[in-house]
């Protein structure tokens, strides 16, 4: 496709774009539009959101003045045209590549972005702030004349912190600037009360909870008409107080493959053909397709088998389960508290629920994994999608902190399966167990299995060096044991004596790892969690209480926020490949 950028090429901050006529907005929108699709086509990324807050976007760098005016981007999937307006065109040919342009905010990019956290249902809350901290700084022209403007979906407002900002916001005389883009959906159409009432304000209806709030309204507004939003954006920084501007906006806008699709929009991408918005190679199956699979087929052995997800049905794997058992799959927006606790609801009704959620994801619903489930020792399987590294979705996006929270909570057990049938069993296993269980798995396609040579004590053993000597006990979570038994090889041909185990529940820790360590010279554990408090941290503890001195080396992810790039190069980083993990084990032997 031909991309056209005539009056884009003249953009290189936000007050060219002030400078420019009104006539010439269409024209530049639409330049734009053809700029997203060729980029993030080629790149991957996320598409149908961006597509559809261009025109918005434009109206907002007319009308405020950033950075000098805040405007905070709940989620940050749809800064794209954003950093497009703001200077950083030039770098999308790096786009979610490492030390490439992010895809969410970022500070280190730009002063016109504040806010990089990419979990949903938090601008509100940042804008509070913003705009206190504003009103208590002083009188400098700065302080005084400076808005806070948050963009938030409709989707985000289905989350809990939303309603918590709200309530604080107004009732307060903060002239927080709240717009509303409403395009009926986050991945999945909004589901809810809520999106119920938005459909009667679209429709005029005269009953409108954000008055009732304290919140002056103005909309609802076309989102694709910039002359009409820049002119709401206007009158709602006239009134001083807090406002919601509601601009309806249609998600994948202007580009036909990703209207016309039903899923989500085309909400994010592989590398996609531009002009059909079709992958240009075949998808081979992934930890996520394996889990479809499996709990579809055993949604039809149990019809006790329910499932619970946080507004992501599709990206988790639940669709083929939702299209067979449409009354056993419930989407509850973006809310993974109240997720949790209704999984405990339902395990208190004599039902097992399975809560489909990132990694990342569950890091907001600790304390009712702790209090709501594990304290009654309720059977509720929480199965962790994108745990680990995720790649280009960067820091807010890796699930790397899930055994560390999870290693804290009395009663529970999870399972690190290794490879496709690993977690087709471990799946089956967590559904029987009548106490709480989570499974966690990458973001990735499965590599065929990985078989073991025997099975001690409930621990599976991968390689056993043949004609060496015990030197060292590797044990592996997860899809780390593929590198661990590359490494073994490696370290056998140079006369170290290896041995590889997979305890598949890698906590609470098995007792016979421990004894399993005694045996060896040296131990070494491996896992894409965080090292502080993961599971090398839980085996460490166990081998001192038992009285077992072997020295133990703990590989993992770094108690650090990782930045964007392919998965493998961050594992590799991280020294979580066959070479990182051959080349510890030789340094600890000399």
């Amino acid at each position: 496709m031909t991309v056209v950028t005539g009056i884009l090429d003249t953009i290189t901050e936000p007050g060219d774009l002030r400078a420019l006529p009104p006539a010439a907005l269409a024209e530049l929108a639409e330049e734009i539009r053809g700029f997203l699709v060729e980029k993030v086509c080629r790149s991957g990324g996320h598409l149908g959101p961006n597509l559809g807050v261009v025109e918005l976007t434009i109206a907002l760098h007319r009308v405020f003045r950033s950075p000098r005016d805040a405007i905070v981007f709940d989620t940050g999937h749809q800064s794209y045209v954003h950093k497009i307006l703001t200077g950083r065109r030039g770098g999308f040919d790096t786009l979610r590549q490492q030390h490439g342009l992010s895809g969410y905010p970022a500070r280190a990019e730009s002063a016109h972005d504040l806010v990089e956290n990419s979990h949903a249902s938090t601008a509100l809350s940042y804008a509070d702030g913003l705009a206190k901290a504003r009103q208590l700084c002083g009188d400098s022209e700065k302080d005084r004349d400076g808005r806070v403007v948050a963009v938030v979906g409709d989707g985000a407002l289905t989350g809990g912190m939303c309603w918590e900002a709200l309530n604080n916001i107004g009732g307060t005389a903060l002239p927080v600037i709240v717009v509303l883009n409403d395009n009926t959906r986050s991945y999945s159409p909004t589901t809810g009360a809520l999106a119920g009432h938005l459909r009667r304000l679209r429709e005029g209806s005269r009953g409108n909870l954000f008055r009732e709030l304290g919140f002056a309204y103005m909309g609802p507004v076309d989102g694709h008409d910039i002359g009409a939003v820049e002119r709401a954006l206007r009158q709602a920084a006239a009134v001083e107080r807090p406002c919601v501007v509601h601009v309806v906006t249609v998600k994948g806008k202007g580009y036909p493959p990703a209207e016309r699709d039903e899923v989500d929009h085309l909400h994010a991408v592989g590398i996609v053909d531009p002009d059909t918005g079709h992958a240009t190679t075949k998808g081979e199956p992934t930890w996520t397709s394996v889990f479809a699979d499996e709990i579809t087929v055993l949604g039809a052995e149990r019809a006790d088998l329910v499932c619970v997800t946080a507004a992501m049905l599709h990206p988790t794997g639940l669709t083929p389960f939702a299209a067979r058992f449409p009354d056993r799959v419930f989407d509850v927006g973006i809310a993974e508290q109240h997720a949790v606790t209704s999984a405990a609801g339902l395990a208190m009704g004599g039902r097992h629920p399975v809560v489909a959620i990132y990694s990342t994801f569950l890091n907001r619903a600790f304390d009712q994994v702790l209090a709501d489930v594990a304290l009654h020792r309720l059977p509720v399987t929480f199965v962790l999608d994108r745990a680990g590294i995720t790649g280009p979705d960067g820091p807010s996006h890796h699930g790397m902190w899930d055994a560390s929270i999870l290693h804290a909570v009395p009663g529970l057990r999870l399972a690190a399966p290794r490879d496709p049938t690993r977690l087709r069993e471990l799946l089956r296993e967590a559904i029987d167990t009548d106490a709480p269980t989570a499974i966690r798995y990458p973001k990735a396609t499965v590599a065929a299995d990985l078989p073991a040579v025997a099975r001690m004590d409930g621990v599976d053993v991968l390689h056993r060096s043949k004609a060496l000597p015990l030197d060292v006990l590797l044990v592996t979570a997860g899809p780390t044991a593929q590198a661990a038994a590359d490494a073994a090889g490696r370290l056998a041909r140079a006369g170290v004596g290896v041995t590889v185990v997979d305890p598949r529940w890698v906590l609470p820790v098995n007792p016979a790892l421990a004894a399993m360590a005694a045996r060896h010279r040296l131990l070494v554990t491996v896992e894409d969690n965080t090292r502080a408090g993961g599971i090398g941290t839980a085996l460490t503890q166990t081998c001192h209480d038992a009285g077992v001195s072997t020295p133990v080396v703990n590989l993992g992810l770094p108690n650090a926020f990782v930045s964007h790039g392919s998965r493998e190069a961050l594992l590799a980083e991280a020294g979580l490949d066959a070479d990182g993990i051959t080349r510890t084990v030789l340094e600890r032997l000399r």
